[in-house]
């Protein structure tokens, strides 16, 4: 059971108006049927998924589908512990967009929220932070934030954090020991969290996760043949509808010139003739 209540309701959004849940309806819907496995049947995702506060980290080139592939794996996660109210779950979606609310005050206010929210009452040491600021229409210090998750994550057995596309978060250009990065390490050490994130090739980002987990994320074959097969009818014309063979050729000259990159793909499947 979620809280419902009215002035609980109240501090969640006092902590942070912004709501990932959009954005995760959004991207979701943008799968095609049957795609992603490659990366959630992995053996590097299995391991992940079982062990003991790891970190699985994923880099890919502009295109390869990062973003999708972490909405598949909030996805999995929500559908795998719906019933186990002991297991936690938060995302945030960075973007370049969005760098108003990118400082880590307002990230990891984010993640403190959808935990809170998930809990049957509000966590007290929220509701004491909530009490303290409100009144006097101040805003709680990163330290503050951090503690009331730390003790938030505490009430579960087990957290798992998704944080997509960290190279377009404003935020890291400065990350230094009280940044986003460094606060998700920290709990990390001291509480039961398991860490998913993706980035592009970036040098400053994934030096900071040497010696985790990794996997790289690209457009599979198989994934890009699934949206060609569903988005056939767009490409053919008429006067090879009826010709199997042509159909082949077709798919198989997108899948080889997609090159990894769904981007690629759209662009061929939906570009417009000259």
């Amino acid at each position: 059971m979620k809280i419902e209540k009215d002035e609980d309701i109240r501090i969640l959004h006092w902590l942070t108006p912004v709501d990932y849940g959009p954005q995760q309806s959004d991207y979701i819907s943008r799968r095609q049927a049957g795609t992603g496995h490659w990366l959630v049947d992995s053996a590097e995702f299995q391991a992940w998924l079982k062990s003991d506060k790891k970190t699985l980290f994923c880099t890919g080139i502009p295109g390869a589908g990062k973003t999708i592939m972490s909405s598949i794996v909030v996805d999995q996660l929500s559908v795998k512990f719906e019933n186990d109210p002991s297991v936690g779950t938060a995302y945030i979606y960075c973007s370049y967009k969005e760098q108003q609310m990118q400082k880590p005050e307002d990230l990891l206010s984010s993640l403190l929220k959808q935990l809170a929210q998930q809990r049957p009452t509000m966590p007290t040491n929220v509701e004491r932070l909530f009490t303290r600021h409100e009144a006097k229409k101040t805003r709680p210090l990163l330290k503050e934030i951090i503690e009331a998750l730390d003790s938030t994550i505490r009430l579960y057995s087990k957290i798992f954090v998704v944080i997509d596309a960290l190279d377009e978060c404003y935020e890291l250009k400065g990350d230094g020991d009280n940044g986003l990065l460094s606060a998700v390490s920290n709990l990390q050490n001291q509480t039961p969290l398991h860490l998913f994130a993706t980035s592009r090739h970036v040098e400053k980002i994934t030096s900071r996760f040497r010696g985790c987990m990794f996997k790289e994320i690209r457009a599979q074959d198989d994934d890009v043949l699934r949206y060609v097969n569903a988005r056939m009818p767009q490409l053919l014309q008429s006067q090879i509808s009826k010709h199997p063979e042509v159909q082949d050729t077709v798919r198989k000259n997108i899948t080889k010139a997609a090159g990894g990159m769904y981007v690629h793909l759209y662009a061929l499947i939906f570009a417009k003739p000259d």
